[in-house]
């Protein structure tokens, strides 16, 4: 058996092909991804752009934003060129690598045919080594050695045999490993060198490296939010459970990403001395006087009289302050979303028993309704007419006098002549810009379908069931309005509860205004029999029962598996809720009118090919709803907000809540990707107690005013039924303890039965 040797690259052929193989790696990913780009505007797109001066001075700042973008293409450009051009010449050096038994066929080095006789190889030979011979002046002593090896292997019966066994007339030879290294590497007097850059290289500059790395990384959360910002939602939102907008305004401008101690993007100038101050005088109910820790603290209150400044539109520095606007409004939509985060968290936490204090749907809503105004430039009070191009007060001021107009909706359903009426004062190049941003913004169709998914009667919700909540938004522009007086205005959400379908219920106003004590003792239901509602002793056991102004833990247990998610455990368990999708029912809400009988009758007519098809439908829509998952993205429509100064996709929140006990059912779930249509679903408990229940199911805008939307969700639960007790398995020799009986009777939720009652 023929030896091995191993030995070190003497020549650099083997490292040629190390290095050609490892640039080869690296260049392809490498040109494909980051290889400059340049965009291809549509003209016809531009035009359909808002011309107004702010989103012109936005769109120059946007383009402007990296002063050394050509710079930094160029250089790309001509580092990746250098690179390929390494690729080629490393691939022509390789090329010219002649190892003699690569290819050694001896007719060819004596050029004979295959078939040539011995007297011909033999002439061949001669006449070739008068030219190759060392001695001749056209002698090559690696041709001629080559030469005389082809006319042995052709000629000598051993060399013969060599070569048509071993393809080398010499016989079998060492088999060589070359290592792709240098041997300057491993001598001696280099050994120090090359012992002290590995050093530095695997145990200094990697482990900083990483080190590095890993400081900076623990620091955030998941959306790149500090997580000691994080916690100070937390602490805040816990100290006020029914927290104002002024309030989380204030805890939103304390976020620590502001502050130059955890946050080094943040410049702090001596001029803020000066311009700070002067703008607070020009800002009412700033409430700079607060003395919480760290909302009194200097970069909180600079960060929040920047905020109201925006809000109020206000022009700020351009050089000083109006930059730093640009800093803090550009982080303020994921800060938001933390807080939202926060919020629900922390509901989850109540529903748990986790924390003693429950935060109110007023609270996240506040939180939410920040988002919006933040990327308009706008307080939450103003008109929603603001938000398009050059109307100002003035112009509304005199729009009122001929009609009130209250929201976009009403303002596109005018006629071209009488809207342009109303905007007489403007001209018309930005009467035209003004129609044509209202014509991009969303129009929403919201409507939603319930349904007990995995039941034998997906129409039929009985007590403690999981009850899901399909919701479909379909968008469309608001052009389609356009002129259409008789199209139906959507209904806004209405931060109250909705003391009409109180009045069509039965229930009079005062359960709707009641005082959160009485809503607590609203979710007992009454006993029939010795004590009636009106019995002292029954109603203070009550009492002391419903004490904690929250549902049960079973409703928590739903919420928590709810489809609206922001975290990224949440995300895990929304991709579980969204993955049972089933056939959905074509009613809006559940009406258990049906009897058993009926149910039992329709199921017996059912054939099992209906069942079949069932199950197939069901099996297909999971694997749709995981792709859709999978693959989910956040682009969906530019917004316009001049006074934002990034690039903002329209985004949604959606959710289910319980205005009478102020309470979050779901966990609001964010819509990144509606471009047309999108269906999300929503996962709760059904209340443990028969009875009527009215739910409502909001939509929020995370980046428009007035364009939120609630539907009410009506909920007929019925009784549940009971579970089979003749089987042997359930004989159960031990006595069962004896329930409470006024514990059972404890409902989760507010009936509109009991909201009439307490009002009678």
């Amino acid at each position: 058996m023929a030896g091995q040797k191993f030995q070190y690259d003497e020549s650099g052929g083997t490292f040629y092909y190390f290095v050609l193989s490892f640039l080869a790696l690296v260049l392809i990913p490498t040109t494909i991804y980051y290889w400059p780009r340049k965009k291809k505007e549509d003209p016809s797109k531009r035009k359909e752009e808002c011309q107004c001066p702010d989103c012109v001075k936005k769109n120059f700042i946007l383009a402007n934003a990296e002063p050394y973008r050509l710079l930094k293409s160029v250089a790309i450009k001509v580092t990746i060129v250098l690179g390929w051009a390494l690729l080629l010449f490393l691939t022509y050096r390789v090329s010219q690598f002649d190892y003699e038994m690569a290819s050694f066929d001896p007719f060819e080095i004596l050029n004979v045919p295959p078939t040539a006789t011995q007297a011909e190889i033999k002439k061949a030979y001669y006449r070739l080594s008068k030219v190759l011979h060392p001695d001749k002046e056209t002698g090559d002593e690696k041709s001629f050695m080559m030469l005389s090896k082809a006319y042995q292997a052709l000629t000598d019966d051993v060399a013969k045999e060599n070569y048509e066994k071993y393809g080398n007339p010499d016989g079998p030879g060492a088999m060589s490993f070359g290592i792709a290294l240098p041997s300057w590497i491993v001598e001696k007097e280099n050994s120090v060198w090359v012992l002290g850059l590995y050093g530095l290289v695997f145990m200094v500059a990697m482990p900083s490296a990483v080190g590095v790395w890993w400081y900076r990384s623990i620091r955030f959360s998941g959306d790149k939010v500090l997580l000691d910002t994080t916690q100070m939602y937390f602490y805040f939102i816990h100290k006020t459970p029914h927290m104002l907008l002024k309030r989380a305004l204030m805890v939103l401008a304390a976020s620590l990403e502001f502050d130059k101690r955890h946050n080094s993007q943040v410049i702090e100038r001596q001029s803020d001395n000066d311009e700070v101050p002067a703008l607070i005088r020009q800002l009412p109910n700033l409430n700079e006087k607060c003395k919480e820790h760290p909302l009194c603290r200097m970069y909180s209150i600079k960060a929040r009289a920047i905020l109201h400044a925006h809000l109020s539109r206000i022009p700020l520095n351009a050089e000083t302050l109006e930059r730093d606007r640009q800093f803090i409004v550009k982080k303020c939509p994921y800060l938001v979303q933390e807080m939202v985060s926060c919020v629900h968290q922390l509901v989850m936490m109540a529903y748990a028993r986790r924390v003693p204090r429950l935060p109110s749907i007023e609270t996240i809503e506040n939180c939410m309704k920040m988002s919006p105004m933040i990327i308009q430039g706008l307080w939450e009070f103003k008109s929603p007419l603001l938000q398009l191009p050059h109307l100002t007060e003035d112009h509304l001021y005199f729009m009122n006098k001929k009609r009130h107009v209250k929201n976009l909706q009403q303002f596109a359903q005018l006629k071209p002549e009488e809207s342009r009426m109303l905007l007489k004062n403007l001209s018309d190049f930005e009467y035209e810009n003004i129609m044509r941003v209202l014509g991009k913004m969303p129009l929403i169709d919201f409507s939603i379908r319930c349904e007990v998914i995995d039941d034998e009667n997906t129409n039929v919700v009985t007590a403690g069931a999981i009850v899901t909540v399909t919701v479909t938004l379909e968008r469309k522009d608001m052009r389609s309005l356009f002129g259409d007086t008789k199209a139906p205005e959507k209904q806004g959400i209405n931060d109250e509860p909705n003391e009409e379908a109180e009045d069509e219920e039965g229930a009079g106003a005062a359960a709707a205004t009641a005082v959160p004590a009485k809503k607590a003792s609203a979710w007992a239901k009454p006993r029939k029999g010795k004590g009636g509602k009106g019995g002292k002793k029954p109603v203070n056991n009550q009492k002391k029962k419903a004490a904690p102004p929250m549902p049960a833990a079973p409703a928590a247990a739903a919420a928590s598996t709810a489809a609206a998610s922001t975290t990224d455990d949440q995300t895990a368990a929304n991709s579980e809720a969204e993955s049972d999708a089933g056939e959905h029912s074509d009613v809006e809400s559940v009406a258990g009118s049906g009897s058993e009988d009926d149910d039992k009758q329709g199921r017996n007519n059912s054939s099992l090919d209906d069942d079949d098809d069932e199950e197939w439908e069901r099996l297909q829509a999971k694997l749709n709803k995981r792709e859709r998952l999978e693959g989910k993205s956040r682009m969906s429509h530019a917004v316009h907000c001049p006074y934002f100064p990034e690039e903002k996709q329209e985004y949604w929140w959606t959710y289910i809540c319980d205005r009478k006990s102020r309470t979050l059912l779901t966990a609001p779930y964010h819509v990144t990707n509606l471009v047309e249509k999108e269906e999300i679903q929503l996962k709760f408990t059904a209340p443990r107690w028969p009875g009527v229940y009215t739910f409502t199911v909001c939509l929020r805008s995370d980046s428009y005013l007035g364009m939120d939307q609630q539907q009410e969700l009506k909920l007929d639960v019925q009784k549940a039924p009971a579970p089979p007790t003749d089987h042997p398995q359930w004989d159960l020799s031990e006595s069962e303890p004896e329930h409470n009986d006024q514990q059972e009777n404890l409902s989760d939720y507010t009936t509109d039965s009991s909201d009439e009652e307490d009002s009678g």
